[in-house]
């Protein structure tokens, strides 16, 4: 594994770690297993945000899914504060690509929904909601249905939803991959907002390269099929980051360097006839 980092020399509380994580599948048809991870070492502090990249099928969204819980790992360690992730908890809070709002509820409906499913409804919940709509830049949305929504407002909603329940740490798998370029980029600016004002540790999937680095503290690249870190180069940018940072040699030179190790690895894959899709 190749690490870029700084001189920053600041003590910082470790809220997530990757020991030696594998993550295995099997193939219904064939019954033999697909080893989708293998050998993930990470560590992710407190208030982090984390961007992952790579080859389309090198296993991102698969080891989002086991930090949330959702699959369980083949080996290795998964710790959250810790403690041994082995299903998931209100401590973690997913952003899917699809907002999935529930139409029959109105936008403060939808906000509370996480709360109410942990038995927490009633005057605080309504009030956490009202903030967090106003957060997401809703105001004067809170009774409005799901379809008098954009796509782009709908995510905002999904967001504030994940945040109503307070996690340790949010994770966002594409987010906004199925927005427009144009909303996709309002919707950067307003991530990097939001988390500015909840400084959550973050984990953020995408296929963007341009996004993750405007997004990140820190880019993590996974290599082609079985995923390991190829890549961890800290975004030594400032912030708050305008979208013309975007245009800046050093901004273009990270997405360099991190398409230049993707490409890589798209190429050894290839080589050796292995689908990535």
């Amino acid at each position: 594994m190749l690490r870029h980092s700084g001189g920053d020399m600041r003590a910082t509380a470790v809220k997530l770690e990757a020991r030696r994580v594998a993550i295995h599948y099997r193939r219904q048809r064939s019954g033999l297993n697909l080893i989708a991870v293998d050998g993930v070492d990470l560590r992710v502090d407190e208030g982090e945000f984390l961007s992952i990249v790579g080859p389309s099928g090198c296993g991102k969204t698969t080891f989002l899914n086991a930090v949330d819980g959702l699959i369980p790992i083949a080996s290795g360690s998964l710790l959250l504060d810790g403690n041994e992730i082995s299903s998931p908890g209100p401590d973690r809070a997913m952003v899917f690509q699809q907002p999935s709002l529930l139409p029959w509820r109105t936008v403060t409906r939808n906000v509370v929904y996480g709360l109410e499913m942990q038995h927490r409804a009633g005057r605080e919940s309504r009030e956490t909601a009202a903030r967090l709509i106003d957060l997401v830049g809703l105001q004067g949305f809170a009774d409005a249905w799901p379809s008098e929504l954009s796509g782009g407002m709908q995510q905002r909603v999904n967001l504030a939803r994940a945040l109503a329940t307070d996690p340790e740490v949010l994770l966002l798998d594409e987010p906004f991959a199925a927005l427009d370029a144009q909303t996709r980029e309002t919707m950067q600016q307003e991530l990097l907002r939001i988390w500015g004002a909840t400084r959550k540790t973050a984990i953020f999937i995408t296929h963007d390269i341009t996004e993750a680095v405007y997004l990140a503290d820190r880019v993590i690249v996974f290599t082609a099929r079985p995923g390991r870190i190829k890549l961890d180069v800290k975004i030594e940018l400032p912030r708050p980051r305008d979208l013309r940072l975007k245009r800046d040699a050093r901004f273009i030179d990270y997405e360099r360097m991190i398409w230049e190790t993707i490409r890589e690895e798209v190429i050894r894959s290839e080589s050796r006839g292995q689908a990535i899709a």
